[in-house]
């Protein structure tokens, strides 16, 4: 009696389970079965990682300056343009035919002033002067320049050969300023005076 009464309570309780999966079973009006409905597909989780660089513009993107004119330029661009090679007329300079120098003898106190002609060799004493050129940049008006050379030659003693010939001065000599390029000698000293046209010296 209590085996049959435990099969009965059974089947009591499991009837409602059976006609639920019975009628899940059966096919959908029109014959064609309904298919599962598949769960949805999880969502891929967003890989973590540093935030995405920008990247930088490239260099020929930059504005450019205009090349045609320079901040700060003041030139008039409507001036016209200097001639390339062409350069200011320089003041023509006033050529002489013989200087006036001054030479002191620093041994007897004997100073002596004489005219030189160019290109001509004038001996004083154990000096020998030869001018190049005597100038000026006004006609007959100071300063004067001369280049001119002056070799030491000591006289020579009777009966003996003549001593060597030494240069001991070549450059320019200004009247203005004769310290510029002095002439030193232990015997004698000398300076530019003036220049000069001389009558029949070319």
């Amino acid at each position: 009696m209590r085996g049959r009464h435990a099969v009965r309570l059974a089947v009591s309780l499991a009837s409602p389970f059976l006609a639920f999966a019975l009628a899940s079973a059966q096919p959908a009006p029109g014959g064609a079965p309904t298919p599962a409905t598949p769960p949805p597909a999880p969502t891929p989780a967003a890989p973590i990682g540093p935030p995405p660089v920008e990247a930088a513009p490239p260099a020929s993107a930059a504005p450019q300056a205009d090349q045609g004119e320079l901040p700060g330029s003041d030139e008039d661009s409507s001036a016209p343009a200097k001639p390339f090679g062409i350069r200011p007329s320089q003041p023509r300079r006033v050529l002489y035919t013989a200087a006036v120098i001054q030479v002191l003898d620093k041994v007897t106190a004997e100073s002596l002033r004489f005219e030189a002609p160019l290109h001509k060799f004038i001996r004083y004493k154990g000096l020998i002067f030869l001018v190049n050129t005597c100038q000026s940049g006004q006609p007959d008006q100071p300063p004067y320049a001369a280049h001119l050379e002056v070799d030491s030659q000591p006289p020579a003693l009777p009966g003996r050969p003549p001593n060597p010939v030494k240069l001991v001065f070549r450059g320019w000599m200004y009247t203005d300023t004769p310290g510029v390029h002095p002439f030193e000698h232990p015997v004698y000293d000398t300076w530019l005076i003036a220049c000069k046209t001389v009558s029949g010296v070319e």
